[in-house]
């Protein structure tokens, strides 16, 4: 009797880690797109302005700036990392009480949303001196003139902090998957 009742529990928690292993699977996949999308829009992203002479043009570029460059290295490196775990996470879908590359996951998507955060926070910073300038340093706005360039790196910048949300997710239900096993 007490050998059916602990099949019972082991195969309704074998059903719950499945469940986790799906839902990791599709965050995973929502994270792929967030990150892609976000370092795409910031490395596609310039602008011209129409009152250039034949001798300036005023133009504004995601590589003009070193953490724009630092945002979208970091979108990519995340993006490849996420796409290569999938595999992992079909894995855990196939076996759901894989312990070892469940920690490993665990890590590596703390360094990654680490790695996502501070790159997304470098070009936020710099998002807002170009929507609202420094006085002091007499640095002034420049979205009033490049407002494409500027909504642009805004729409890059709320991709990638989705994305940090969704790493966030996934280090929650890995430990959660993870502290569910004794």
């Amino acid at each position: 009797m007490a050998s059916v009742v602990e099949k019972s529990l082991g195969n309704s928690e074998r059903g719950i880690n499945r469940g986790i292993g799906i839902v990791d699977f599709i965050l995973r996949v929502v994270a792929v797109v967030a990150t892609l999308t976000s370092g795409i829009v910031m490395g596609t992203t310039d602008e011209i302005l129409p009152f250039s002479t034949q001798f300036i043009k005023f133009k504004a570029q995601y590589d003009d700036l070193p953490m724009f460059i630092f945002f979208v290295v970091a979108n990519a490196v995340v993006s490849a990392y996420l796409v290569l775990s999938l595999a992992f996470s079909v894995f855990h879908i196939i076996r759901s009480r894989a312990k070892c590359s469940r920690i490993i996951l665990y890590f590596l998507d703390t360094v990654m949303m680490a790695f996502l955060m501070a790159g997304a926070s470098a070009a936020a910073a710099i998002v807002y001196l170009a929507h609202n300038g420094n006085t002091r340093a007499n640095w002034f706005a420049i979205c009033p003139q490049f407002d494409s360039f500027c909504q642009r790196t805004v729409g890059a910048l709320i991709g990638s902090f989705a994305g940090v949300v969704v790493l966030i997710l996934l280090i929650l239900m890995s430990a959660a998957a993870l502290s569910r096993r004794r």
